[in-house]
């Protein structure tokens, strides 16, 4: 077994753990080494060909392959060790890693680990969508991944399940390469992808957008042949005589994106069932001392830019002697929230939140309660699921002497 000591291992190469990495040298740590399972760096970024990224962190908009070169080249500038191919097999509680590839076993130490192992895509089998199992069915990143990395075409008539920013995407770029694209079908009233996207990508290439809508089932020997779709209620129940038929070779399942944790469970790190990834402190500091967490293994983020900002707080907090509070202050989430990270401080300062609300609102009021006492008020213009809010708030030594908890809620009219 080869054996390794670094000051700090990340464990994931994609856009957040590259940002961690980077700023985990530039905060003063001497060894930094990046595990990465792929044969490459940036995770994702590499098949997503559109532009957009980096506009809020740089000003300019750069493609996904040209944000990932950034990071790279700053990567390698900083002597930042790589390990592609390498799959790490276990984490334990002492920040030790169990890693392997082609040259064999590793057993790596280090002073801090950074947890950033990103996201997978939810399948057919994650929405229970009834039918046959004919071939036609993709998820909107592997679709991605065919098109703008191999050049292969899906299918021709395509039909896109759920409203994510991917699958949004993913219809503009099959329209351009010539498919016709006969909707997206979305369960909720409104969509899930940004605002923009539905704009920039459904309504300006005239593609229909089913809401309120479901599969209710997939037709095909070997292929997809036709799908029904059905109208549903307020309490997401199919409405009778609403079914609608749509002959297509292909099926792309936009569903939504589940934060990668098997190794933050097995190690026992406590994990967040609204977020999906791990509980953590002010600090990305995971419920494991030593153990922080960034980027879509820890919650899923609607922009790159504000991954690699979070990311690269992580990476600075790891180089920090930070000592794991044994007295925490939960943080809530109330009415109209559907999570919020951190989910709990361990000390006085000011702390930076990220927060998704439930649904849509328009002008709703931002509250935080610390016992009986409002401690901050802020009006927004909107709130929209796919858009994550951000806020800062200073906690006092009040707060954490005098309170368990604090909740954060909506008031809408």
């Amino acid at each position: 077994m080869n054996n390794i000591e670094a000051d700090v291992v990340v464990v994931g190469g994609g856009p957040a753990g590259l940002a961690a990495a980077v700023s985990a040298k530039e905060n003063g740590a001497d060894q930094v080494l990046i595990l990465d399972r792929n044969s490459w760096l940036g995770g994702i970024l590499p098949q997503c060909i559109h532009d957009g990224f980096g506009v809020e962190e740089t000003g300019k908009s750069m493609t996904g392959p040209e944000y990932a070169d950034k990071y790279i080249e700053l990567a390698e500038q900083k002597n930042i060790i790589i390990m592609n191919e390498t799959m790490v097999l276990k984490l334990n509680k002492n920040k030790e890693i169990t890693a392997v590839n082609k040259k064999g076993l590793y057993k790596i130490k280090s002073k801090a680990i950074i947890l950033a192992m990103g996201c997978r895509e939810k399948t057919r089998w994650n929405a229970m969508i009834p039918g046959n199992r004919p071939s036609g069915i993709f998820t909107a990143g592997v679709a991605q991944s065919l098109i703008n990395l191999y050049n292969i075409m899906p299918g021709k008539n395509v039909v896109v399940v759920g409203s994510g920013d991917v699958g949004l995407i993913m219809a503009r770029r099959l329209k351009f390469e010539g498919a016709h694209v006969l909707g997206v079908v979305e369960v909720l009233p409104y969509s899930s992808g940004l605002p923009r996207n539905i704009v920039q990508c459904l309504d300006d290439y005239n593609i229909p957008l089913f809401l309120n809508h479901t599969i209710t089932c997939i037709e095909g020997k070997e292929r997809v042949e036709q799908i029904t779709i059905c109208q549903l209620d307020k309490n997401l129940n199919p409405i009778v005589n609403t079914q609608k038929k749509i002959k297509c070779d292909t099926l792309l399942l936009s569903l939504g994106l589940i934060p990668e944790n098997e190794l933050s469970k097995n190690a026992d790190i406590q994990i967040d069932e609204l977020t999906g990834g791990p509980i953590v402190d002010q600090n990305f500091q995971t419920s494991k001392g030593g153990i922080f967490a960034c980027g879509n293994c820890l919650q899923v983020y609607d922009n790159v830019d504000l991954l690699s900002k979070d990311a690269k707080r992580v990476g600075k907090y790891s180089v920090k002697k930070t000592i794991q509070s044994k007295k925490f202050i939960i943080v809530k989430p109330g009415k109209g929230i559907r999570n919020i990270v951190p989910q709990r401080i361990g000390k006085t300062e000011n702390v930076h939140f990220t927060c998704r609300v439930e649904k849509p609102y328009e002008t709703p009021t931002l509250h935080v309660i610390s016992g009986n006492k409002q401690i901050l008020k802020k009006k927004l213009k909107w709130a929209n699921p796919a858009n994550m809010i951000e806020f800062n708030l200073d906690i006092s030594e009040d707060i954490v002497r005098f309170n368990d908890s604090i909740e954060v809620l909506l008031d809408v009219k």
